[in-house]
């Protein structure tokens, strides 16, 4: 089978989200998927859901908290570091058949990582890997080499009047 390439990008609701339904599929087809989070270190409610699928989704975190607001510190830079070679060494193993890089989007926006490294990973990836990108900032060069690319663009958010994230929904 052919891997492609995937962005989920923008500002809208619902990258994570569509990248952890494509691996809950990819599962239920018997495939394996590994899922590197960047920039979150925090117990989502999909991590817990997750645990129940751990002979097939694999997933690691690479961050120091929930969230980067703000520039990132030099020890987020060193988790997003630390994440993106593991990474690297995950692809190279041939264990899994979807790779999905939550968060990578953002890692690049704020030069964690640069897009030439996350370029290179894309070109190494071997070729029957499914590669999924998300978060917002996706640079124009990634776009480019990606083979999907959609773009969630908020049009009403209920966040917008205060509502903050609820637990099931958002975390």
């Amino acid at each position: 089978m052919q891997g492609f390439v995937h962005v989920y990008t923008g500002n809208g609701k619902g990258k994570t989200t569509a990248a952890l339904g494509l691996a809950l599929r990819a599962a239920g087809a018997g495939l394996r998927v590994f899922i590197g989070q960047f920039l979150k270190n925090c117990p989502y409610s999909e991590i817990r859901a997750l645990e129940r699928y751990a002979d097939c989704i694999s997933l690691e975190q690479y961050g120091t908290g929930c969230f980067v607001f703000g520039n990132p510190s030099d020890a987020d830079r060193a988790a997003a570091r630390r994440g993106f070679v593991k990474i690297m060494q995950h692809l190279a193993s041939g264990a899994f058949d979807m790779v999905i890089l939550d968060e990578v989007n953002i890692a690049v926006h704020f030069g964690m990582i640069s897009v030439e490294e996350l370029l290179a990973l894309i070109d190494k990836r071997p070729d029957r890997v499914e590669l999924i990108l998300t978060g917002r900032y996706a640079d124009s060069k990634i776009i480019e080499r990606a083979d999907l690319v959609t773009d969630m663009t908020e049009v009403k958010h209920y966040y917008a009047k205060g509502v903050e994230a609820r637990k099931g929904i958002e975390k």
